[in-house]
């Protein structure tokens, strides 16, 4: 009598058991990890470091697979729809070679904390650069004794910067890393406010607002498509932009009160430069483990992808484009009214100069207040109804701050456009990236920040370009035409915006 067939060996410790009680050599990884595959995804927050983290694997038969070793927290029913978990016969039906994403927190894993920390202040420093042109106008002007049209200058050079980093920004991330880039960014910052601070001839102190354009265009990449993938990206986008708002703030009230002191202006960028050198310091130290072979393990080349690049494959879908002009518009209103308000306050309102500059600090104080509120408003009610409510507020509020020439109604009115508008660019940067593949993020988002950086520089030497043969009133048009060229690209994305991330 032969002797009995030996039993089968246990499932070993890298081949998981199927749901009855069998095994296959027939297997695939299931990787949780933020590269998302092209096919066959499912979304997972992480809300505890208990949770699936992406250095964990499980490996699963095709048929059947356990999910014994996937923890699983209790969550409200707004999460179960914005993340689903993981079900027993989801997993089954899972194909060989998928790939589970799982959504980052703010404070999961533990280092973002610190990395959010860093890219706010960061955007503080972003904004204080956008908003101290606008403040600095009228002694500018009297510095180098030049017009309009020159002194708008200031507001152009930056496109040159922002346009280069906007095809840049894929091929620095891909060499260098998140952590270089941030670096890079303030970095480039840090060299412009030197050149500045010297208050060198105005020709050298364009070439200096061109350098600086060009790190706010690497920052605005890789902090809004760091965030913009993130569980709850709105409000936090909302927050990041805030801080922008919050340097918009700071910058006109430090330097209207430095020069209406006696100081010169160009003793606001010695502040500036303390700010720029910590950025590069909070930057790489937040971001050390974020490498170029970090970034391309999480962001790797598929099958699919189209040659020339990925901001050429961004490029080829309409929504990059849609997003990218909806915020060259914005980008531009926004600029021009924080940038002309004060001289349009003092000639045409007859402010005092002091008073005039607190105009424009309320504007980037509601703008702050907007992004910080709106923010979490938005994303209960989501982004399609609230931005065109928005749009819709800041239009009649254009008109009243036009038409109704009273010191004080347009302090208010311009303060109020801030808040309803304050919102648009990171809600706009949240659509983006539930809607393009997260391969182009950097790319996408990266093209329309850039895009949008150039809307900053356009539009506001069209206002002094104006102003000089028109007078200053004359941006009040262009404003209106701009938030209405807002409303209708907006109306022209998706009415079904997806509530996930891409893949």
């Amino acid at each position: 009598m032969p002797p009995p067939p030996p039993p089968p060996p246990p499932p070993s410790s890298t081949q998981a058991t199927g749901t009855n009680g069998t095994s296959s050599s027939s297997t695939c990884t299931i990787e949780l990890s933020d590269i998302i595959a092209p096919n066959s995804v499912l979304h997972h927050k992480q809300s505890s470091p208990n949770n699936i983290t992406s250095s964990n694997k499980v490996k699963s038969t095709k048929s059947s697979t356990s999910i014994a070793s996937i923890p699983h927290t209790r969550k409200s029913q707004d999460e179960e729809n914005r993340s689903p978990q993981l079900s027993s016969d989801q997993v089954d039906e899972l194909p060989e070679g998928a790939v589970i994403a799982h959504l980052q927190t703010w404070n999961n894993p533990p280092i973002n904390k610190w990395r959010l920390l860093a890219a706010f202040f960061s955007f503080i420093i972003l904004g204080m650069n956008d908003a101290a042109a606008g403040a600095l106008i009228p002694y500018l002007e009297k510095y180098y004794h030049i017009n309009f049209i020159t002194i708008s200058l200031i507001f152009l050079s930056p496109f040159v910067g922002y346009t280069i980093a906007a095809f840049a920004n894929d091929w620095l991330h891909q060499s260098i890393g998140r952590r270089g880039v941030g670096m890079l960014a303030s970095g480039f910052h840090l060299i412009a406010y030197i050149l500045m601070a010297v208050h060198p001839p105005y020709p050298a102190l364009v070439v200096a607002m061109c350098i600086a354009g060009f790190g706010s265009g690497c920052m605005d990449a890789a902090w809004n498509s760091y965030v913009g993938v993130m569980d709850r990206s709105n409000e936090i986008l909302g927050l990041l932009h805030g801080m922008y708002g919050l340097g918009g703030i700071l910058s006109p009230i430090i330097a209207t009160s430095m020069v209406t002191h006696g100081l010169e202006w160009y003793t606001f960028y010695y502040i500036m430069i303390g700010g720029a050198a910590l950025a590069v310091i909070f930057s790489g130290t937040a971001f050390w483990g974020e490498s170029a072979l970090k970034y391309r393990q999480d962001h790797p080349k598929t099958q699919g992808a189209k040659s020339g690049g990925r901001t050429r494959e961004a490029m080829g879908h309409k929504v990059t484009w849609i997003i990218a002009l909806f915020l060259f518009i914005y980008v531009g209103a926004e600029v021009s009214l924080g940038g002309w308000i004060v001289t349009f306050m003092i000639r045409v309102r007859s402010g005092d100069p002091f008073a005039s500059g607190m105009v424009s600090a309320g504007f980037w104080i509601g703008l702050t207040v907007g992004r910080f509120t709106l923010g979490w408003v938005t994303g209960r009610f989501g982004e399609t109804k609230m931005v065109t409510i928005y749009l819709l507020l800041s239009i009649a509020l254009e008109l009243i701050f036009w038409l109704v020439p009273q010191f004080y109604v347009s302090a208010i009115s311009v303060a109020l456009i801030g808040y309803f508008i304050g919102p648009l660019f990171p809600s706009a940067i949240a659509v983006e990236t539930r809607i393009m593949p997260a391969r182009l993020h950097v790319s996408a988002v990266g093209f329309a920040a850039a895009v949008g950086g150039s809307g900053a520089a356009i539009f506001p030497f069209a206002v002094g370009a104006i102003a000089q043969k028109r007078g200053v009133e004359m941006m009040h048009p262009l404003i209106l035409a701009l938030l209405v060229g807002q409303l209708g690209l907006w109306l022209m994305l998706p009415r079904k915006i997806p509530k996930t991330h891409a893949t």
